[in-house]
This record gives C-alpha cells, structure tokens and sequence, in this order.
C-alpha cells in the first residue's frame, strides 16, 4: 500500500514533470539537429558529389569520344587513300592492309575490305572463315555503300564473340563514285580505347556505364556482366528514361536493382552514347550516416549526464517545498493544529509558503460569509437553487406528513434583455434588484421566494389544502400585476413582463419533476402570448 503511494505521488512529483520537460527538450533538440543538420549536410554533400560525378563524367565522356572520332579519320583516310587498281587483288590488297594496319594499331580486331555485295574483298588479319561470311545486313556497312562513315551496333565478334565495335568508310573511286567499303574492327576491351571506362571505379560500389540510346543497350560498363545487354525497359529507371529522351545532366534515381544512386550523365557526341557515372547514395551520403551516429550518440550521453545533475538540483531546491507540504499535509488529517507554516527561505518556495499562510487567514475570515454566500443569491439576496432544493424538500415531507398540497411558480421576465443590452449590466442588475422586492410583496412569509437563472424565479408554496390551486393562481395574478408597473432605471422608464409556469404536487411528487413542469408551462404561457400564467397538466 506504501508503495502505491509512493508510486502516485511519484507520478504527480513536479520535479519528475521538470525532468521529463527538460529531457523533452532535450530529445526534441536533439531531433532537430539530427534532422536539419542531416539534411543540410546531404543537401552540401549532394552539390559536391554532382560535381565531381559531372567532372568524372565529362572526363570519361571525352576519353572516349576523342578515341572514336582518331578512329573514324583515320578510317577515313585508309579508305581515301586505298589503291583503287588493288580492289581485284586480293593478295595485294590484303598486303597493304597489313602494311597499314601495323602502322596505325587503332583496330586491334582487323581491317576488311567490302564489295558493294557485302562480300569480304581482303581483311587483315587474315581469318580464312571469315571470308565466308556476308556483311550485306549490316547497317554500318550499308550505310558506308551508301557514301556515308558510320559507327555500328557494339556486338560479339561473329567469330571468336569478342565484343567489339564496328565502323565502316566508304572507298570511292576518281569519279566519286563507291565502290567498296573498308571496315575496322576494335574490341571493347583494347587497351587504350574503352578499358578506362570497363576498369574504373568511383568509390567503393560506383562506377560508369557507356549506353547507346539508338540501340538500346549497354555499350561498355564497370561491370562485366552489363557489356552488350540491352538497356532496362521504360518505367524502370525515371532517369534513365529522360537519358534516353534526351536529358543530361545529375540527379538522384532508383536502379534496376533497387538501389538508389547519384548520378552523372554526359553525352559522347561522335556516336551519339552518353556515359553516366554513378555512386550509391548510401556510399556518397556516408559522412552524413556518421554524423546522424555521432549526433545520436552523444545524445543519449548528454540526456544521461542531465538526468543526474537535474536530479540532484532539483532535489536540493525543492527540499523545503516537499517539508511544507508534508507539515500541511499533518494539518489536515488533525496531527498538528492550524498555524502557519514556517517560511525556510527567502524564495519563490518562500514566498509561496508565506502566501499560504495569507491564504489561511483569510480563510478563516471568510468561513462565515461563505456559508451565508453558498445559499443565498448574491445580487438580490434571495435563496439560490441550491436553498430552493432543501426549502422544497422539507416542504414535500411536511405534505407527505399532513397530505397538504404544494404549488411551484416558475417565472420568467419578458424584455428583460432589450434592458440589458440597451442600458448595461449596471441597468439590468437594478432592474433585477427592483423585480425581487416586487415580488417579494406578492407572496407569504411561509413562501419561498429565490432566483435560479439570470431572470428567472421560483416561488414555492407549501401547505396548501384543497383550494391550491386558486391560491397559485392568485400568486401568479399578483407577480404579473406587480411587475406591470414600469421600473424607473437610470432616469428612464422601463417596462418589463412576466410569463408564469404553475405546477401542483404533494408530499409524493419528485421535487425534479415539479421543477420541470413548471418550466413547461411557462414556457407555453410565453408562446401563448406572454404576460400571463399557465397551469401545468398532469
């Protein structure tokens, strides 16, 4: 039972309410560094990642775009330059492949010579299946019969599955008319063409990707297994669409994977790919993890540290206070009279203990005019409801006793409020003051005569014998010819009304029941027209 005790006044303790207001202020501080601070941080850290992951980008985009464009002249320039008297010598042809071939080492897969049948004329190095083989489907090939250089789709290799990547040239004659075209070879993975790109990394799980929007897939990428696969399907990757619209630039999208990543995207030109440098948000945003960590950490260290110190201060501080309430507390339950208490200190604590000495004085001078005051109404001096309820009660018993009757008049005043509302508060108070004693000449001195509302009244009549009924209404006559006569107020002449509610009972009628026919009637004498009284039915 102690411990219950304990534990309720424990919960109620203001020292534990100034505890748990400082620790919220504390957790909410906290809260609020973690997350501004967080979010500051990530929104600098974004800036700065965007424009390195640009930087990288661009970097790898121009590396890349600068080794397509040497290949396409020098192309260009093999097949401007080639022997046209050549084209029906294939072993002389295939030996000033060779010569050129070991002179610019650009197309590592070889270099081959195409009729305007898609036939293979010559190629070096020499692959005698090869030359089996029909290139007149391949769109670079008759794009280059048509007159134009054009870089192909990347793909295996159709030999040995190597991916690489075709470009074609035309090889025109005196008149400019084309009559072959000369294709070159590279693999994707050569050695100073796309290897920068298959080999580099951007942190620990980042990396670059080299796509072709044209042709829907993955042209060179850090991972292996991505190289030639086709390109995710729209809706996958919201930014990976707008890259493929058209859109360069940096931002912050989902992969196909699910993993959320920052990222660079910048267009290749000559081939018209654009490289995206990527890096997982989890691996660019670290550092802002580790401040979240550190903020958390140092939290649950600083709430500790000031639930102690806070503990301790507060027990200090409030000692005298948690004295005088048990000193008070003596004095209720009667172990130690009334006096006051000892003022410990000059403080709030202090002065709260010397107000309530004050307090008990004045307590103790005004016990009398309470009593007076919890039964009467303080404006007109009338009993209040609460009177009325114990006059009312004594009267059904003395009913009951002598099988009298008892009759209850419920009034109400009729304009009052224009008063009110026109003249003041000041005005209607005078004007209530007035109606009391009018009243109070119109009923017996064995009546009871209060005021339950704001202008509303109750008479109460007990004793009655058979004849009660007339007796009420005789009463009720009275109020509304006393309350006739204007009410002078403020120099002004005032004329108000009455609508009388009468209900009847003896010693066995419920006082609640009484009541509330009464204040039925009245209200059905006012919307019979007012100024007058009405009978309650039972």
């Amino acid at each position: 039972m102690m411990g219950t005790m304990r534990l309720r006044q424990l919960s109620h303790s203001i020292i534990l309410r100034i505890l748990l207001l400082g620790l919220g202020i504390v957790v909410v501080g906290t809260t609020a560094r973690y997350f501004i601070l967080s979010q500051f941080l990530r929104e600098d850290l974004d800036k700065v990642v965007a424009s390195q992951q640009q930087a990288l980008a661009s970097y790898v985009a121009r590396d890349v775009d600068s080794k397509l464009v040497e290949r396409r002249d020098l192309l260009q320039r093999l097949a401007a330059s080639l022997p046209r008297q050549l084209l029906g010598q294939p072993r002389q042809l295939r030996a000033w492949l060779q010569e050129r071939h070991e002179l610019h080492p650009l197309f590592n897969q070889g270099l081959l010579l195409v009729d305007s049948r898609g036939a293979i004329l010559a190629d070096f190095p020499e692959r005698p299946l090869q030359a089996r083989i029909n290139l007149a489907d391949r769109e670079y090939v008759q794009a280059a019969l048509a007159g134009e250089a054009s870089l192909g789709r990347p793909a295996p290799d159709w030999l040995d599955r190597e991916p690489v990547l075709p470009m074609a040239a035309p090889v025109r004659d005196e008149q400019g008319r084309v009559q072959a075209a000369l294709v070159g070879l590279t693999p994707l993975a050569t050695p100073g063409f796309l290897n920068l790109l298959l080999q580099s990394r951007i942190g620990r799980s980042g990396g670059f990707l080299l796509i072709s929007p044209r042709d829907r897939v993955f042209v060179a990428a850090t991972e292996p297994e991505l190289v030639l696969k086709p390109t995710p399907p729209a809706g996958v990757n919201p930014l990976h669409d707008r890259a493929m619209a058209g859109y360069r630039g940096t931002g912050i999208t989902v992969n196909a994977k699910g993993v959320e990543e920052a990222v660079a995207i910048v267009s290749v030109p000559s081939a018209e790919w654009f490289v995206v440098a990527r890096l997982p948000t989890a691996e660019a945003f670290e550092p802002v993890t580790r401040v979240q960590q550190y903020i958390l950490r140092n939290s649950v260290v600083v709430s500790l540290v000031f639930l102690v110190l806070a503990s301790l201060g507060l027990a200090h501080v409030f000692r005298p206070l948690r004295r005088t309430a048990e000193h008070a507390d003596r004095m209720t339950r009667g172990e130690c009279p009334l006096e006051p208490l000892p003022v410990l200190r000059n403080d709030e604590v202090g002065h709260l203990t010397a107000a309530f000495n004050r307090l008990l004085r004045k307590l103790s001078e005004s016990q009398a005019a309470l009593a007076q005051a919890a039964h009467h109404d303080a404006l007109t001096g009338l009993p209040n409801r609460m009177l009325l309820a114990d006059r009312l009660s004594q009267a059904r018993v003395l009913a009951q006793r002598k099988g009298s009757r008892i009759a209850l008049l419920f009034l109400d005043l009729d304009g009052f409020k224009p008063i009110n509302d026109s003249l003041g508060h000041e005005a209607g108070d005078e004007v209530l003051r007035l109606v009391a004693g009018r009243l109070s000449g119109c009923v017996r001195a064995s009546d009871t005569l209060a005021r339950v509302g704001g202008d509303e009244f109750v008479i109460l009549m007990g004793d009655l014998d058979s004849q009660a009924e007339q007796a009420a209404a005789r009463v009720a006559a009275k109020c509304i010819e006393a309350l006739a006569e204007p009410f002078p107020v403020q120099d002004q002449s005032c004329r108000l009304g009455v609508s009388i509610g009468i209900a009847l009972g003896d010693g066995e009628s419920a006082a609640n029941t009484l009541l509330l026919q009464a204040d039925q009637a009245m209200y059905r004498a006012k919307e019979s027209g007012r100024g007058r009284y009405v009978i309650a039915t039972t």
